[in-house]
Formats: structure tokens, sequence, C-alpha cells
């Protein structure tokens, strides 16, 4: 007797767990009747949304593997996949084979936020049934300077100059966010077990998390018809009215020697929403915990004066 067949089957589905890959776990569950009724109860999952996967949850056809390889030889290399291209029912379809998710990550193919040629940007939002905050740190360029952690301060004219591009960034985070948050409705609601939910990219650009309130939230809340219209026609969330605290620095000089051009943080919720004046410390500084440059720059940003904005639902 093989001697995995004599462990009890919650140490098996412990194990499954620890695997977490979605594509790895459904080509197990084609090893054995045991596998394939245990393989569903995995409760913590990762889920990779990139070029190799299709509509088809799991090639389970050893013949449709080799087919697919031929004609890979004399068709064109198919196009890289987007959160534009991608549609709900995608990965609602791969996830279907499971039954009691509870932590699912997600993984995207690359970031979405279109910016010009040597700017940066990385986000974190966090949502429930629509945006609850948005933290956003971005820059220019980067470079090297010897001197220790700086920052240049502005006047209200020198403010004003790239403003637009600053305001481009933050929609365009903001645009990125709601639409990864449309990917993942249906998905929500039919898990009604899912208590955490973390959508990245594979350049970690973005990072979009749904508490189990805020996953609540979603499942509960109907969504008006001509809200629900829009989401639709533009295959992402409405976002809210927002108030934004934006901090700029000219040129913002870190501990390590980087020197960050046009630095820029920005934190949004949604119009009306309660916070004290401490919360924007505590919100920017948790959002890039772990992240050395970004932690850093955020740290220095913090200190730089704050500019409220406001900007109507779109």
């Amino acid at each position: 007797m093989d001697v995995f067949d004599g462990l009890p089957d919650p140490i098996i589905v412990d194990i499954l767990n620890k695997v977490g890959d979605v594509k790895t776990l459904l080509r197990c569950s084609s090893l054995s009747k045991r596998f394939n009724s245990l393989v569903p109860q995995s409760e913590s999952l990762t889920l990779r949304l990139d070029h190799s996967v299709s509509d088809s949850p799991v090639v389970t056809s050893i013949f449709r593997s080799l087919f697919n390889g031929l004609v890979s030889l004399f068709s064109k290399p198919a196009k890289p996949i987007t959160i534009t291209t991608l549609s709900p029912s995608l990965p609602f379809k791969i996830l279907s084979r499971f039954d009691r998710i509870r932590n699912l990550d997600v993984e995207l193919p690359g970031g979405d936020v279109k910016l010009e040629k040597g700017a940066a940007v990385k986000w974190k939002a966090e949502f429930g049934k629509t945006l609850k905050s948005c933290v956003i740190v971005a820059f220019r360029s980067a470079g090297t300077v010897s001197s220790p952690v700086a920052v240049e301060g502005e006047s209200d004219a020198e403010f004003v100059t790239g403003l637009k591009t600053r305001v481009v960034w933050t929609i365009s985070a903001l645009m990125a966010a709601s639409s990864r948050h449309y990917l993942m409705r249906e998905v929500v609601k039919e898990h009604e077990e899912i208590e955490s939910l973390v959508m990245r990219d594979k350049e970690r650009e973005g990072t979009v998390v749904m508490n189990e309130e805020g996953l609540k939230e979603l499942r509960n809340t109907e969504a008006r018809v001509e809200d629900e219209e829009r989401v639709v026609k533009n295959k992402r969330s409405v976002v809210p009215s927002v108030r934004m605290s934006m901090r700029h620095a000219p040129s913002l000089k870190l501990k390590s020697g980087i020197c960050l051009e046009s630095a820029t943080l920005v934190i949004v919720r949604p119009s009306g929403a309660d916070f004290e004046v401490g919360d924007d410390a505590e919100l920017a500084t948790e959002a890039f915990v772990g992240d050395c440059m970004y932690g850093e720059a955020v740290v220095a940003l913090l200190k730089c004066k704050k500019n409220a904005l406001e900007m109507n639902s779109f």
C-alpha cells in the first residue's frame, strides 16, 4: 500500500492548502477518485491569470495537450492577457470546482496603469461594495545621490505645476483598482465562504484587498440599475466621489541614496467618510509595509504639506 494512502483526509487537505496553486490542484484532481473529492475542499488558493489560462478550468487530456503544442508551433503567439481583456466569467469558471475557499490570492499578468516613460507608480486599494481607500505613491524618475534623506519643499505655485500629471496618475490607479474589483464580483458572490481576497500583478504595481467585512458588504448590496449599466459598459466598478490628500516633493532623497523626482503621495477616501487627522499616516505606512524604498518615501512625504482635492464619481 502507498504510504500516502494511509494519511487521513484532513492532512491531505492541509497539504493541498500548502500547494495553493489552482492550476496544480486541478491537475491533482485527475490523479485518483480520492484526490478528485479532496481537491475541492482546499481553503487557501492562489489563482494566476496568465497567458496559459483558458476558459477551460483544467486540461485533463494528454492528447489535447499534444494538439495544443503542435498548434502553437504553426500559429502566431497569443496576445498577452491584460486586465482589460479578462472577463469576470473566467475566474468564476476556473474556481467553480472549489466549494470551501476562505483565502484567495489572485495574480494578474502585469500592471495596468498607463504611464509616461520614466514614471513609476505603486498603489494599494481596499474595497467593499465600492472603494474604501486607496494609497498611491508615484514618481517620475529615480537616480542615486550620496546625501542622506531630504525633502525639497515647494511653493503653492510650484505645486500647481505638474498637478495635471499627478491627477492623471491618481485617476489611472483608481481605474485599475476598480477594474480588478469588477473582475472578481461573480466569484465573491458565488463563494460566500471567502474571508480574504487579495489581487496583485506580477510586477507588484498595484494591490486590491477585501477583508471579511468588505466581502459581506459586496454580497449583500444591490447596485442601482444605472450604476450596473455603467459597470458592465466600462468593465469596472464605479469609483465614488472622493476626497484626496496629495503631498508632493520636487526631489526626494532617500537614505538608500536613491533620489525620486516629482515624488507624490496620494491618499484617497470616499467623500463623507469619517476619519481622524492622524489616519493618513497609519493608512499610508501600512499600505507599504515591507517595501523598503516605497515605505521610506511614504514616511518622508508625510512630512510635506498636504493639499486637499476632490473628485466626482466616474
